[in-house]
């Protein structure tokens, strides 16, 4: 699983959720364009904004990484805030997946 993270720190937290609006919205309408495989946007108390976009593919990962300038300097043309962003590979990573082990039967009244 390859991943791009971005991590920004804005000036105090109400900044960091209008930016983690922003960030939601445009990446959010790019899952099916670039096949993110999971997207994570996480909001700090103390203005942090961390993205996690992860990727079945180093191509795809790649691909996006080449055409996702458009992404940061519209980031960069709204906000004022300091940037850290590297792409790399998870080493371990474990999500628990929503089941429900419920069986729900249900019988049609005789006529």
């Amino acid at each position: 699983m390859f991943a791009k993270v971005y991590q920004y720190k804005f000036p105090g937290l109400t900044e960091a959720k209008v930016a983690a609006t922003f960030c939601s919205d445009y990446l959010g309408k790019q899952i099916t364009k670039y096949n993110f495989q999971s997207l994570n946007i996480l909001i700090g108390k103390e203005g942090n904004l961390s993205i996690f976009i992860k990727f079945s593919t180093i191509e795809k990962l790649k691909r996006y990484e080449n055409e996702s300038d458009q992404f940061i300097k519209e980031l960069k043309q709204t906000f004022v805030f300091k940037e850290n962003q590297y792409a790399g590979v998870f080493v371990y990573n474990y999500e628990s997946e929503a089941t429900s082990s419920e069986i729900k039967m249900s019988t049609q009244a005789a006529s």
